[in-house]
């Protein structure tokens, strides 16, 4: 059985004294021909974003080059939104 789950991780980084505000939104998805999709998306917070998707040919693949994104925002200052850590 193929278990097909997608994956995704919303980043903010946010500094008022330089009216710094922006996101990240990361997404792993299947698409309809059997491969995989990375989605990234990112911008000003509450305003529409730039999108890029790139395709893998399989859902690892897309999975490590999405958490090869996340780890270099992270390390620039950006973190996960608190309901993502499990505290809510």
């Amino acid at each position: 059985m193929d278990v097909r789950t997608t994956m995704q991780s919303y980043l903010e980084k946010r500094d008022p004294t330089k009216n710094l505000a922006r996101f990240h939104s990361l997404m792993v998805l299947p698409d309809l021909f059997g491969g995989w999709t990375f989605e990234r998306e990112w911008g000003r917070i509450g305003q529409a974003g730039q999108v890029r998707r790139i395709h893998f040919p399989s859902q690892d693949e897309a999975t490590q080059a999405l958490l090869e994104v996340e780890t270099a925002k992270k390390r620039r200052g950006y973190w996960l939104r608190p309901q993502q850590l499990g505290l809510f």
